[in-house]
């Protein structure tokens, strides 16, 4: 377990825009770039255009065009929640419009990989689309839009993930990171580029009077913001002001009664109250089990539920939801395990190797690969974060994949990777490093800053781990990755209360680049004890003052007991029992003052 160097961010200037405010809030602001109130006015007439799309206008007309004739439109999504809610938002939305012929597809990670690929391609055409709507994917399948083409099936890629050098032959791509894409934020989900894709196609129809001919009331598209939200914060993209907008939004419309069924559904297995609904609910409670759907089974099961029409029907899948995230719990722990397992026994080479014998030492690699042919595809994501939280490095985590054929007829085991980086490490730009300088090494790749995907042939592990590792390294270009855990500072033993927690619940939503305040501060233990599997569940005393705290997933050796002097890391929540709510520390690291 690495205990992290604790600083604390510093101001220099607080805005006048600000003074309202009590002073630790002005603090926090501050220190996340906020210089006004306004810029935590989430009212929707404040979200950017959709015209700053580029080429929203192209696909907007095709895609009218489409339903104008009654062509058969296919949605194909990804298998994660982001896919799941940006799927959900388009047939949504399109039904709502007035389309007659929309159907959805989303690929069996198992059969046929992510995205558009040519075996999903050709299994498409059996349902014979007259246009594909990619959502959250599409970007990165060149060879699946030219087999849509060679099909005669036109294709409009949405998505967020950034592009290669080449892009896809599709008749139109909305991607506010595709080349010469100008608008002001890049860091919409795949949902809120469906969500902007739906705008623009309502104010097209409207200015061609479609709703008046044909007799149909036009429809508030708001009403999709609770999925949009759960997109947006379940992928973790940055929550810069237009993205905070779309979550706020979506989530005053859960807290009013007004979520679909299925989100409605999915609160209420998790017992979370809708009523208190923060972004940390969808991200730690809904979006998992939308994606346990795509993870073990089929991610049409999470679609199916945020489609549900009625309690019934929704409660219904909820709950299969919910049993394939404990399913996939108990993997992830197997799999958790061995990792941890894997990871002793290559630092202690590393020690072996460097000479080294005292257990203190920082015998850590700049990156680390790991592969385990028992491993489950669905899971290895998630055990690469896992991982990166444990060593704070670069980490990608391969399964096994499917065979294929080279082109002498053999046989050729592929394994799939799942990357997770840190901070100073886009691991995107370093697997374009890698094929750049190994062009047959990896079979293909894609994704974002701080998580990317890709498959190689399973003969090729150890050398993509070396190759990948001196790509870290030339990336990083001397710098070291940073230990530093950076705080909001301490808290005075008033604000250690519900009052406080309560105000800082008020400037959310918290997430991804706005990232929710964390403190440090020196408490003694008053009482400790393990709850459920290997959590920490603590009351500490500062200044006369008590509060509990919880540690998920502590480590045996930083259980600490009654009497203990304690340096914490950690956010301060709210929590609910009984109808009764106090103020808790969400502790994110405990160290033991000897």
């Amino acid at each position: 377990m690495i205990i992290r160097k604790i600083s604390q961010r510093t101001i220099t200037e607080i805005d006048q825009g600000l003074a309202s405010f009590p002073l630790k809030i002005q603090h926090i602001l501050s220190s996340r770039n906020i210089r006004s109130a306004d810029e935590l006015n989430y009212q929707l007439r404040d979200l950017l255009a959709p015209s700053g799309l580029k080429d929203i206008q192209s696909a907007t007309s095709h895609l009218f065009k489409a339903i104008e004739s009654h062509q058969s439109i296919l949605i194909v999504g990804d298998f994660d929640a982001d896919g799941a809610t940006s799927s959900a938002v388009m047939i949504k939305a399109l039904n709502m419009l007035g389309a007659t012929k929309v159907n959805f597809l989303v690929p069996d990670r198992f059969k046929f990989g992510y995205g558009l690929s040519v075996k999903l391609v050709e299994h498409a055409a059996s349902l014979k689309p007259d246009l594909i709507v990619t959502v959250d994917n599409g970007i990165a399948n060149i060879d699946g839009v030219a087999k849509a083409n060679e099909l005669g099936i036109k294709v409009i890629i949405t998505d967020h993930h950034l592009p290669a050098e080449e892009l896809p032959a599709a008749i139109s791509i909305v991607n506010p990171n595709q080349p010469k894409d100008n608008f002001e934020s890049k860091n919409l989900a795949g949902v809120g580029v469906a969500f902007y894709f739906m705008l623009s196609l309502r104010a097209l129809m409207r200015n061609n009077g479609w709703f008046i001919d044909n007799n149909i009331e036009e429809p508030n598209l708001a009403i999709l913001l609770d999925i949009v939200a759960l997109g947006t914060v379940a992928d973790v993209v940055i929550l810069d002001k237009n993205n905070r907008i779309l979550v706020e939004q979506g989530l005053k419309r859960i807290r009013s009664g007004l979520a679909c069924p299925g989100i409605k559904a999915l609160l209420k297995i998790a017992k979370r109250d809708e009523t208190k609904c923060q972004a940390s609910d969808l991200g730690f409670a809904i979006g998992p089990r939308v994606n346990a759907a795509g993870r073990l089974d089929d991610m049409s099961i999470g679609i199916e539920c945020l489609l549900a029409e009625n309690t019934e029907q929704a409660t219904m899948i909820a709950s299969k939801l919910d049993s394939l995230n404990r399913s996939r719990r108990n993997i992830e722990q197997e799999m958790l395990l061995q990792a941890n397992v894997d990871i002793s026994a290559y630092l202690e080479k590393s020690l072996e190797d460097e000479g080294l014998s005292d257990s203190n030492s920082d015998s850590r690699p700049t990156s680390l690969c790991l592969f385990d042919p028992e491993w489950h595809q669905g899971v290895i994501g998630i055990l690469a974060s896992r991982v990166k939280d444990k060593i704070n490095r670069p980490v990608i985590v391969f399964a096994k994949g499917d065979e294929s054929t080279n082109e002498n007829g053999g046989i050729v085991n592929n394994i799939k990777g799942s990357c997770r980086s840190v901070k100073g490490v886009h691991i995107r730009d370093v697997l374009a490093l890698v094929d750049s300088q190994y062009p047959h090494l990896i079979e293909k790749f894609g994704g974002h800053a701080m998580a990317a995907g890709l498959s190689i042939e399973q003969n090729d592990f150890e050398r993509f781990a070396s190759a990948f590792h001196d790509a870290v390294e030339a990336h990083l270009n001397g710098e070291v990755i940073s230990d530093e855990v950076i705080t909001d500072g301490s808290l005075s033993s008033q604000e250690l209360g519900i009052n406080f927690a309560l105000e800082i619940r008020k400037f959310g939503p918290w997430g991804q680049g706005f990232l929710e305040p964390m403190f440090d501060d020196l408490f003694t233990v008053v009482t400790s004890r393990i709850v459920g599997e290997n959590h920490l569940k603590l009351v500490v005393e500062k200044e006369g003052v008590n509060v509990d705290g919880i540690f998920f997933r502590c480590p045996e050796v930083l259980q600490a007991s009654p009497g203990d002097k304690v340096h914490l890391v950690y956010k301060l929540d709210i929590n609910e029992f009984r109808g009764k709510e106090t103020a808790q520390l969400m502790i994110e690291q405990l160290e033991i003052i000897t």
